[in-house]
């Protein structure tokens, strides 16, 4: 097969895994991974820049589909001198007199935010990071993006009910998905190579010969002829 595919993924999700199993799949069609900011991930879809994105739900959802994947781990971000640094989990109440930063490109759908509200809210996750290890109030993220930011001097525990993540494969809504579509859907599903959802690449079919051929039995063995035995000489 074929033509070219554009993947769009945000920040804390890995794609790597599924990338390896496209290019072993369908080695003659590039896959290009196109890393965007949250706030993007859905127009790159709409616009046709991208084919597809694994982005975080809830989220921009007009005109696509999203078949979610997983769903993350909530985790509270705090520095290592911070009074929750002997805490192996936290709840809500716990953040009740600490100051909460919630960065505009924030993927939590949250009801109430809880905590005290700071003046202003940093533009990415990544300015919150920095303010939080100068020892200003705690951030709450997926547990993928404390990884991502992750700082000697910072540490994360679970927020055990708080808000989570998931992470979705989102396409454009369609009467009829293209076949490189349905592809990155059978891998990120984990369908088999077999599925019927998709062709099966050439080398499949051409492992399968030689088995059909052990099938019809070994040869038949043949049968070995008597000696001959050596007339013996006369003397002179």
């Amino acid at each position: 097969m074929t033509g070219s595919f554009t993947l769009a993924y945000v920040p804390g999700v890995t794609p790597g895994k599924w990338a390896g199993v496209w290019q072993e799949r369908l080695p003659e069609t590039p896959l290009t991974l196109l890393q965007v900011t949250i706030a993007e991930a859905a127009g790159k879809v709409r616009s046709g820049e991208a084919d597809a994105a694994l982005l975080r739900l809830p989220g921009d959802r007009e005109d696509l589909h999203a078949i979610p994947l997983y769903t993350e781990t909530t985790v509270v971000v705090f520095p290592k001198d911070h009074e929750f640094a002997a805490a192996d989990e936290l709840s809500l109440e716990d953040l009740a007199g600490q100051v909460l930063w919630q960065p505009l490109d924030d993927p939590l759908g949250w009801d109430e935010i809880p905590g005290q509200a700071p003046v202003e809210r940093p533009e990415t996750t990544a300015d919150a990071i920095q303010i939080v290890a100068a020892g200003v109030g705690v951030l709450v993220v997926p547990q993928s993006l404390a990884r991502l930011h992750h700082r000697k001097d910072l540490k994360h525990v679970p927020l055990t009910d708080a808000p989570q993540s998931r992470v979705a494969l989102s396409f454009p809504i369609r009467d009829e998905n293209p076949e490189l579509v349905e592809h990155m859907i059978g891998i990120v599903r984990g369908r088999s190579v077999n599925s019927t959802r998709g062709p099966a690449p050439e080398q499949t079919k051409q492992k399968q010969a030689p088995r059909q051929q052990q099938r019809r039995g070994p040869a038949p063995a043949q049968k070995k002829q008597p000696a001959k035995r050596a007339k013996p000489r006369r003397g002179r």
